[in-house]
């Protein structure tokens, strides 16, 4: 591991979708999108469903995450998240039905439906559309 690079880890409850060594990484924190690069202060944040973006090389990629949180620690970020995907593995039809479904919940508004639910399942769908839509 070079000085200018840090391990970035995505870990799920299910697997580990990504180890990289990377330049950058741009998350969706709770307070807005934080930047990190190489050798960042120790910092443990919670994270919103949306696209996160990091630079392996050259290029920039992307993968949709449902939210979690970042740690950073020792030149190695790790986000846990309940669920995170790669491009390749988004199911863009799914994706869409699942959008819709939300904004249909949310412009229905009745009593038994929870909103807060809803708005958190249409960051997550659109982010999946953003991530597997840009690659």
């Amino acid at each position: 591991m070079s000085e200018k690079t840090l391990t970035f880890e995505v870990v799920t409850p299910v697997r580990k979708v990504l180890s990289k060594e990377i330049t950058s990484l741009i998350v969706p924190a709770i307070e807005g999108y934080l930047g990190v690069l190489p050798n960042h202060a120790p910092l443990i944040c919670g994270l919103e469903p949306g696209v996160v973006k990091y630079k392996e090389g050259n290029a920039y990629k992307k993968l949709a995450i449902s939210g979690g949180f970042l740690e950073v620690s020792h030149n190695k970020a790790t986000i846990i998240a309940n669920a995170a995907e790669l491009p390749e593995d988004i199911d863009v039809a799914r994706a869409k039905a699942a959008k819709e479904r939300a904004e249909k919940r949310l412009k229905q508004r009745t009593p038994d439906i929870d909103l807060a639910r809803a708005e958190a399942a249409l960051k997550r769908a659109m982010a999946r559309l953003k991530v597997a839509n840009d690659s």
